[in-house]
């Protein structure tokens, strides 16, 4: 089955894992009640800085911080872009910047069509 997938990877304090989780776990919440699929966080692992590119080279992870990995997945493009608008207004997900405990300035994301599942 082809659906959409949108990832985000970004640096979070290492301290501030248990903000992110509880935010994350609201988020996923969110998404979940406007219809996405699936909705996953993952907390880095396995994950070495590389030679030319890696992870904590994309998000110029410092000290004290951990690459965490999400995708949210969608029937498609179009359920992806009216979920999100509705998750956007949600006043649940009004964090003021100040209270996010990572920085959105190092987060990066993208939307994906699937090529190959199973």
């Amino acid at each position: 089955m082809a659906f959409y997938v949108d990832g985000f990877v970004v640096p979070v304090p290492t301290k501030n894992l248990a903000a992110y989780r509880k935010l994350a776990t609201l988020a996923g919440k969110v998404w979940m009640e406007y219809g996405a699929l699936s909705y996953v966080e993952c907390v880095a692992d396995d994950v070495k800085a590389g030679k030319v590119t890696s992870f904590p080279q994309a998000v110029k992870l410092k000290d004290g911080e951990t690459v965490v990995f999400s995708w949210i997945t969608y029937k498609s493009r179009k359920d992806r872009d009216r979920i999100n608008a509705k998750v956007m207004k949600d006043p649940r997900m009004a964090t003021p910047p100040k209270d996010m405990p990572f920085d959105g300035m190092r987060m990066f994301w993208g939307g994906f069509k699937s090529m190959v599942t199973r």
